[in-house]
């Protein structure tokens, strides 16, 4: 028999284990291992060049957050057994396992209308099928993966658990929050996780955070705050960002012309195909397909899109591999119609393109982030006489204006000649 028990050495939070059986054979399901060949922070690397983790190693990190998290409430009386606490290190560990290739970036493009949670809860009900029937843990008797698809939807009769995966305070954003600051070297993203867990404590089924660890969570907040703005919404990866964007439109455009392009057959399946929430059921070819797509068929498929009789496609796949990206600039107002119709004379004159094709090489784009929502579940803080209060009244750094407010910034992304 392997040995299952095993130790990760992770770069963030130093030795992480593997706490039983059962967690190692969803580990080692092809769609986990997937998100070993799909960046966390899609295109950052182009700002920050030591961005290149991965969202294998983003949810072992959650997990073992996770694990910290359920610990310190036993400690603090909460009664949570065993099997709820491999459900939840479960739901934890897949709850990014429906994310396309770069992450956020093509979320929009390749599929429309579904989003990269409702294919994760797909792809978790088809791992508990075929885990269910392939492994001989005895673990797998108490069906811990319904458990966890309940979790993951908070379907399940503890609210708290769910909180732990999806909040305004959940172990998804403390790891990413540590382990981006991490690998980009933005020093201003990371926060005290492990504090955070530790002030952790339940009142009538809702995770609130004990006074004394206030500070932990304004820090917390502004760390997302400057996160968002410095790597998460940062023009140049925003950039990056669009032209792959513009260059899949593109190839969409040409496959559905009946132009046969280069590209693998998980990425030939979404260009040469129409596929919307409808064709992404439990089992079906549209989810088979996704499950094989990542990062890697992406940017093969540009470097040879290099060499494409389209010039438009040529052009801009040209400029993402030699990282010649759209350039930036910060606007006041949207462009008005005659702005747009000069800026398609310039690249129809400069590039020798039709009008159409010009609006390629050009786009507007809002750029927006909120710190906290009033409609999520709140933080809440615990008194010592018993009451609790938001964090956005209970702060005396933070104000409900300045927490909920959500920038905007629009900008012109264009293509340089």
């Amino acid at each position: 028999m392997p040995n299952k028990r095993k130790i990760i050495n992770d770069p963030v939070f130093g030795f992480l284990s593997i706490p039983n059986e059962l967690i190692f054979d969803v580990l080692e399901h092809p769609y986990v291992q997937r998100l070993g060949r799909i960046r966390q922070l899609g295109l950052s690397n182009y700002v920050y060049p030591g961005a290149m983790h991965t969202r294998f190693l983003h949810s072992i990190g959650a997990m073992h957050l996770m694990q910290e998290g359920l610990a310190s409430l036993r400690q603090k009386g909460v009664n949570i057994s065993e099997n709820e606490e491999t459900a939840a290190e479960i739901a934890i560990l897949l709850h990014d396992i429906g994310h396309g290739p770069f992450s956020h970036v093509l979320e929009h493009t390749l599929v429309e209308g579904i989003t990269h949670e409702e294919i994760s809860l797909l792809m978790m009900q088809q791992i508990n099928i075929d885990l269910s029937s392939e492994t001989d843990c005895q673990l797998w008797e108490h069906r811990p993966l319904d458990e966890a698809i309940a979790i993951f939807k908070d379907e399940y009769s503890r609210h708290f658990l769910h909180q732990l995966i999806s909040s305004q305070l959940d172990v998804d954003r403390m790891d990413y929050l540590c382990r981006d600051s991490f690998f980009t070297g933005v020093q201003e993203g990371r926060v005290a996780s492990e504090r955070l867990l530790k002030m952790l404590n339940v009142v009538d089924d809702k995770l609130v955070v004990e006074l004394k660890g206030i500070y932990s969570v304004e820090k917390f907040l502004v760390a997302r705050r400057l996160m968002y703005w410095q790597v998460y919404l940062h023009k140049t990866s925003v950039a990056a960002e669009q032209l792959l964007i513009k260059i899949l439109s593109r190839a969409k455009e040409l496959a559905a012309a009946g132009v046969e392009l280069f590209c693998s057959p998980a990425l030939h399946y979404f260009l040469y195909h129409h596929i919307t929430e409808r064709e992404f059921t439990l089992g079906s070819e549209a989810v088979r397909q996704y499950a094989l797509l990542d990062d890697s068929d992406v940017l093969c498929a540009i470097k040879a899109w290099m060499s494409a009789e389209d010039k438009v496609l040529r052009l801009l796949s040209t400029a993402f591999t030699n990282r010649q990206l759209y350039k930036g600039r910060l606007l006041t107002e949207p462009l008005n119609e005659e702005e747009k119709r000069m800026m398609r004379c310039y690249y129809t004159d400069k590039l020798g393109i039709n009008e159409k094709d010009a609006d390629y090489f050009f786009v507007e784009h809002i750029l927006t982030s909120n710190t906290y929502s009033e409609k999520d579940d709140s933080i809440d803080i615990l008194y010592n006489d018993g009451t609790v209060r938001d964090i956005a009244s209970a702060s005396e750094i933070l104000d409900l204006k300045a927490l909920t407010r959500k920038p905007k910034k629009l900008y012109l992304y264009q293509y340089r000649i």
